[in-house]
């Protein structure tokens, strides 16, 4: 039996998913109707998550935070079986995965944090990509039953919270890029671009295959061979800047990149490679 505790778009698509394997899963959720609504898909839903987790031999997470997962930990341990392997799919800080593994090692029980790049589409799909580190034993026995519910695991070694920490600069990359092709959509709106014409030069330029070769860049110390030099990009910035405050619909993120870039011309890099302002980062 598997317990299933945080029942949101996430855990609740992951427990319809197990299931339909032919998984008996037993659910708990704070919010107590959104675990009993999946009585309907064949789990059985918990008032007390001591309960919940009773008799079950793995026991997966998906909570908000640091603070939650160690509450409801806290409350669940009444029920935990001696072998019982905690499994959490939370996404919190490297420290926070790190301390659970230990404390829980002490108390001995087995914590694995196991973040994961994923909508809930992909739960119900069992598609998707699920990140492990710490120990190695543990996740060589653990890690088929993970693929069947993601298609892709990626073991990062032994370091117990390697994985919160990729999986917290994966969502960095994500909140970035959103909040770019917000400043985007707002650029174009006061330059009278329809979003399809946004999309069909996204459909056909797609910056996103640049990406491995920009993140070499960066990290390869040869900024004094530029491609595009930060003078001229900073002008690019400014441009848009003007364009976007002149349409009335001022930019979020280039100005504050606009400003990291005064900084690196003004220390003398401005006939450099623009990705200098990354230096210090590497």
């Amino acid at each position: 039996m598997i317990a299933f505790i945080g029942t949101g778009l996430l855990g609740s698509n992951f427990t319809k998913a197990l299931i339909k394997k032919g998984e008996t899963v037993h659910v708990w959720n704070r919010t107590a109707a959104k675990a009993k609504a999946l009585e309907a898909d064949g789990a059985k839903a918990f008032d007390n998550v001591a309960d919940a987790v009773r008799g079950a031999k793995r026991i997966h997470l998906t909570l908000k935070d640091d603070a939650a997962v160690n509450e409801v930990l806290e409350k669940a341990h009444l029920g935990f079986e001696p072998d019982a392997i905690i499994i959490d799919h939370s996404t919190t800080s490297a420290g926070g995965a790190a301390e659970r593994t230990e404390i829980w090692k002490k108390r001995g029980y087995t914590y694995l944090h196991a973040p994961v790049f994923m909508g809930p589409g992909n739960a119900l799909e069992s598609t998707g990509t699920m990140m492990v580190s710490g120990d190695q034993e543990v996740i060589s026995k653990i890690e088929p039953e993970l693929a069947k519910m993601t298609g892709k695991v990626l073991n990062f070694g032994i370091t117990t919270n390697k994985a919160a920490g990729i999986k917290l600069i994966g969502n960095l990359f994500l909140i970035a890029m959103t909040a770019g092709l917000a400043d985007t959509l707002s650029l174009a709106k006061t330059l009278g671009i329809s979003i399809d014409e946004v999309s069909q030069l996204f459909g056909t330029w797609n910056p996103g295959a640049m990406l491995p070769m920009r993140l070499k860049k960066m990290t390869s110390n040869t900024f004094d061979q530029p491609t595009w030099e930060l003078n001229m990009a900073r002008k690019d910035a400014g441009l848009m800047i003007q364009e976007a405050l002149r349409g009335g619909a001022p930019l979020a993120v280039i100005p504050a990149i606009a400003s990291e870039m005064d900084k690196w011309i003004a220390k003398g890099f401005g006939d450099n490679d623009w990705t200098v302002i990354a230096k210090d980062a590497v």
